[in-house]
């Protein structure tokens, strides 16, 4: 009798453990979809931006200053999924990079790229170290790359376009726009005004884009008003921690991002904000 009800319960157990599959793979099916994902994660004063595009090839653009990533990556990422594609650090400053150690640590990356900036600090000779020991493949990031997650879904690398080793670390921030279709995500990093400048020169209209993350934060530092009118975007994302020391975002940089009509969100009061392109519109979920 005990062997029956032993029986029994395993039949019952191996059922609910094939539907719960089940269930979550449903879950996973419907979240790649045709659907590209771009989420600004709160991670504090810092940037981490996280890419997926439909066919599931992911991308961490920055992680923070610290191991919040993780806890913002384990709400979007499938409890399984231990591989990201691709991890680009902008520029080597730690409310950047820091929490990408901890990110290496816990997942394995298939490719990492930076722009070449040098830079002493601790905190970034533990990443290269980290980079170094997993054995990940290392590219430096400039102007005419660009990486393909997907069919039709591509990040065109703008900026450095020179070698960059010895350049302030704001002024050598990879500059990257992500394209699915008739979308478009400018992802800035903390490039100053001379570099948005710069990018208008080289560009012109070419720079147009849905999305624009605001540079450094919101600070005055960027946002030049020509090139918001340049990037002409619909919704503009500033990533910064609640209360911060910085007094980011600038009323100067609100003011010009209202002034054209721009819709803006910001991270330290709305936590992670995801949109999602079918590849003709964005919607935010």
């Amino acid at each position: 009798m005990n062997a029956v009800r032993q029986y029994a319960g395993l039949i019952i157990t191996s059922t609910f453990l094939f539907l719960n599959l089940f269930i979550w793979s449903a879950v996973f099916a419907e979240s790649r979809s045709g659907l590209l994902t771009v989420a600004f994660l709160d991670v504090g004063q810092g940037d981490a931006i996280f890419i997926e595009s439909p066919n599931g090839n992911q991308m961490l653009i920055d992680g923070g200053p610290n191991g919040a990533v993780l806890r913002e990556l384990s709400k979007i990422m499938p409890f399984h999924d231990r591989f990201i594609d691709v991890i680009l650090a902008t520029h080597p400053d730690k409310d950047h990079i820091a929490g990408l150690i901890d990110v290496i640590e816990r997942y394995e990356v298939g490719k990492y790229l930076e722009p070449g900036v040098l830079n002493d600090t601790g905190v970034y000779q533990t990443l290269l170290n980290a980079v170094s020991e997993k054995e990940i493949p290392v590219t430096y990031a400039r102007r005419g790359m660009h990486i393909v997650l997907d069919e039709g879904v591509r990040a065109d690398i703008l900026f450095p376009d020179r070698d960059v080793t010895n350049v302030e670390t704001n002024s050598g921030s990879i500059v990257l726009r992500v394209v699915y279709g008739e979308t478009e995500f400018m992802l800035t990093g903390d490039a100053p005004q001379s570099i948005e400048r710069y990018l208008m020169s080289l560009d012109g209209n070419d720079l147009q884009s849905d999305v624009l993350k605001a540079g450094h934060h919101g600070s005055r530092t960027s946002s030049d008003e020509s090139f918001i009118s340049s990037v002409h975007p619909d919704i503009a994302v500033i990533s910064a921690g609640k209360d911060n020391s910085y007094g980011h975002p600038h009323k100067e940089v609100l003011e010009i991002l209202s002034k054209a009509g721009i819709k803006i969100f910001n991270t330290a009061e709305e936590g992670t904000i995801i949109f999602t392109s079918d590849g003709v519109a964005i919607t935010q979920k």
